[in-house]
């Protein structure tokens, strides 16, 4: 791991190095996957990106782009691919960013949390607002505004 893709005081850096006992599953030249210790569910997993970063706009884009098809392998290893219906069992794919969206370690990671039954893995609430389609209208004309000013200044 290069230098600059590492925290020494980072837990899930030192499990990369293998300072840290872990449970691997999967591990690519980008990625780590792992059994959390601290399971929502049985077969509940880590995969983390070897680039330390706090937040997804930290991780440069080929190591997030190595981590869906390591979350995808993992859910044909826990054989969560086998009902393709919208009833029974399913997954979530979590990742949170601050510590005021519930993140608890600062280092960019995925959980894939098995939900085979209402009594564990993820608990969501959901607070929606009532739609407001100006209020939309406004919202999604600012952000294509921001969308092209940014992709100009990438170009540069």
């Amino acid at each position: 791991m290069a230098s600059v893709a590492s925290n020494a005081s980072c837990i899930f850096c030192k499990i990369i190095k293998g300072e840290i006992p872990s449970f691997k599953l999967i591990e690519t030249a980008k990625s780590y996957s792992f059994l959390d210790i601290q399971p929502t569910a049985d077969a509940h997993v880590l995969v983390i990106p070897k680039y330390h970063g706090a937040k997804l706009h930290n991780i440069p884009d080929d190591y997030l782009a190595d981590i869906l098809p390591v979350v995808k392998k993992l859910t044909k290893v826990l054989h969560l691919d086998e009902n393709n219906t919208p009833d029974g069992e399913g997954y979530n794919v979590l990742q949170n960013n601050g510590r005021i969206a519930h993140q608890m370690v600062d280092h960019v990671h995925f959980h894939l949390i098995p939900k085979r039954d209402a009594a564990t893995g993820l608990e969501v609430g959901w607070p929606m607002q009532e739609t407001d389609f100006d209020k939309l209208g406004a919202l999604h004309t600012k952000l294509q505004d921001e969308l092209k000013k940014l992709d100009e200044s990438e170009k540069l």
